[in-house]
């Protein structure tokens, strides 16, 4: 799959650097490294995205709209300007029963130097 990042060193406005599709999710990077990852998401509303888990803990802010996001099975009730973090090797989804949009931050390196 091939993905470019933004443009460097040019003033953006994060929520519309992705737009709607109906029926869809889409994903688009911000910014891609091998430690770690940025990504803007836009749900329409009834999509989801099937239970996963990550080896890294993951930043959510919602950026538009409202989002369900289920942790280890406890649902969560995001709005615009809220923002979680879900644990390393938690199962987790996302559910839009309103349409919305995220950006989702994964920062893979410093565990080793904390501990972790």
């Amino acid at each position: 799959m091939e993905y470019s990042e933004l443009e460097k060193s040019k003033a953006m406005i994060v929520v519309e650097i992705i737009e709607y599709v109906p029926d869809s999710v889409v994903i688009k990077t911000i910014i891609k490294k091998s430690t770690g990852n940025i990504n803007a998401v836009s749900f329409d509303t009834g999509e989801k995205l099937a239970e996963k888990s990550s080896p890294f803990d993951t930043f959510i802010q919602i950026i538009d709209g409202k989002a369900e996001v289920i942790i280890d099975g406890d649902s969560k009730l995001l709005e615009t300007g809220q923002s979680i973090i879900i644990p390393a090797h938690a199962r987790n989804s996302f559910k839009a029963n309103n349409r919305f949009k995220m950006i989702s931050t994964v920062i893979k390196s410093g565990y080793k130097e904390m501990g972790l």
